[in-house]
């Protein structure tokens, strides 16, 4: 126990909470669950009024009556000791960590469901990846999952999430992993089965997934890197490795799916300047690990404070943000490396985690590169720079990736095929749809020319079928043809 930590006076147990406290606070935590009751308030502009903005409200009164120190509330889902400052959360987690009191941590959704984290294991600063060689090593997956755009420029969620799993798996596991999307899979099962009657199975599962991988790795991924034996760095034996590789697998794959697309919606809408602060500014706004319970399984003292065993610790840093004074960040934002020191947002981790902040570097890399040939546009949800959402589920999020080549401001998204659709700009000026509108007329012109083609082979020649059908595909060749001029001349009137 350092001096700072030792307590001035005799230890006291937490403060607890008033019945109508609790009750409120209990009410919040469900409200969480109706998203739709704050899209009243926004509309009046009463965001006091929204739910995040009701909790901060209670927070900031429990923090002046409490003379700011954690306070122990009850609710439906639990009894919690809330730390109501960020430095306190940081500060009480730290010394439990140290005292090793803490078992270990589980999420917390909105609505007050609890989950399963990767088990947090230490990585090697050594062993992660350098920046430098990231790039090359993304690039591959990052081109494929462009190439995959839907006709009209936007990300299927899907689609999206598979690629980024595959490159974490690449970033982590090696070349060969690539296309083990079982390994995914059984690590999704594995972290999701965490202090569950089933959970040995499936990290038995894992392991014997991993292993392969680690016993032979690829020396250009962080499971190379560990075990290799290149001079200068200490080794790390298979078994040892094997559960960090995991982690680090874990977090990597959230980071590349979820926080790249946030971070991207950011750069979209003039939120941040950079990759490096899209990355960071969405990590401390929306972190993925949003709220977390850290079950105390031997009593400790921080401060003043007696922590008896039992008690359930509960960070949410996402509704204490707006509580310590922290100032809305510019363009230019915070680090990611900043955004995960402390208590990460991606792991359960009371303090600091290296393999939060190697995936959050990751994450960096992913939209330099993404950024590099693409811009993004937010087609839903619509936000502006100045008025960001409180929550923002990437699941929900649809961006598109308009190639840097066309023209800024025509209001078409494209993935750079004849095929491409363009996408609906809602806001730009009327020749913008007069672009839109021309080239949905040359798709059509297109398919009337092909519909033709099809038409003239001397296959339909055999019999009256044949004939009967050439009469139809040319029949509907004539109408797209007439289609398509109608809407030339519409879109003539509009670029007008």
């Amino acid at each position: 126990m350092t001096s700072a930590d030792s307590p001035a006076t005799t230890p006291r147990r937490p403060a607890t909470a008033w019945p109508l406290e609790s009750a409120v606070f209990s009410a919040a935590m469900v409200a969480q669950r109706l998203p739709w009751i704050d899209a009243p308030a926004r509309a009046l502009g009463l965001d006091a009024l929204t739910r995040d903005g009701v909790t901060r409200r209670l927070l900031a009164f429990l923090r002046r009556t409490r003379s700011g120190r954690p306070v122990q509330l009850s609710t439906p889902f639990g009894s919690f000791l809330l730390p109501l400052a960020g430095s306190d959360a940081a500060g009480l987690l730290a010394r439990a960590d140290e005292a090793g009191a803490l078992a270990p941590a589980v999420g917390l959704t909105a609505g007050g469901q609890r989950y399963g984290l990767s088990p947090h294991v230490p990585l090697p600063r050594e062993a992660a990846v350098p920046a430098e060689e990231l790039g090359a090593l993304l690039a591959e997956d990052v081109d494929r999952v462009v190439e995959g755009r839907r006709g009209d420029g936007t990300l299927e969620w899907h689609d999206w999430h598979r690629g980024m799993q595959r490159l974490g798996r690449r970033v982590v596991a090696g070349a060969a992993a690539v296309e083990d999307t079982l390994l995914s899979e059984v690590l999704a099962e594995a972290t999701k089965a965490v202090d569950s009657r089933s959970y040995d199975g499936r990290a038995d599962a894992l392991r014997r997934r991993l292993q392969p991988y680690v016993a032979d790795p690829d020396p250009a991924c962080l499971a190379g890197r560990m075990t290799g034996r290149e001079p200068r760095r200490k080794e790390t034996d298979a078994d040892t490795a094997l559960p960090a590789v995991a982690h680090a697998l874990a977090l990597v794959s959230e980071a590349a799916a979820g926080t790249v697309l946030q971070a991207l919606a950011l750069l979209a809408v003039g939120a941040a300047g950079s990759p490096e602060a899209a990355v960071g500014e969405a990590l401390r706004r929306w972190p993925p690990v949003a709220a977390a319970v850290y079950p105390v399984r031997e009593e400790f003292t921080w401060q003043d404070l007696a922590v008896r065993a039992g008690t359930e610790i509960l960070r949410v840093p996402g509704w204490l943000r707006g509580l310590d004074g922290e100032t809305e960040p510019g363009p230019s934002g915070p680090s990611a490396t900043a955004a995960t020191s402390g208590m990460p947002p991606l792991c359960g981790a009371p303090t600091g985690c290296a393999a939060s902040r190697f995936a959050a570097l990751v994450a960096e890399h992913v939209v330099r590169v993404l950024t590099a040939s693409v811009r993004p546009v937010v087609i839903s949800p619509q936000f502006t720079a100045d008025r960001l959402p409180d929550a923002l589920d990437p699941r929900t999020l649809v961006v598109a990736l308009e190639d840097l080549a066309a023209r800024p401001g025509d209001g078409r998204v494209t993935a750079g095929r004849a095929t491409a659709v363009p996408v609906s700009a809602f806001g730009y000026a009327p020749a913008a749809y007069g672009a839109l509108a021309h080239a949905g007329a040359d798709r059509l012109e297109r398919h009337a020319e092909s519909l033709t083609a099809c038409a003239a082979d001397s296959g339909w020649n055999a019999d009256e079928e044949g004939e009967r059908f050439r009469m139809l595909l040319l029949g509907h060749a004539e109408r797209c043809a007439t289609a398509a001029e109608g809407v030339r001349q519409a879109a003539k009137r509009l670029s007008d």
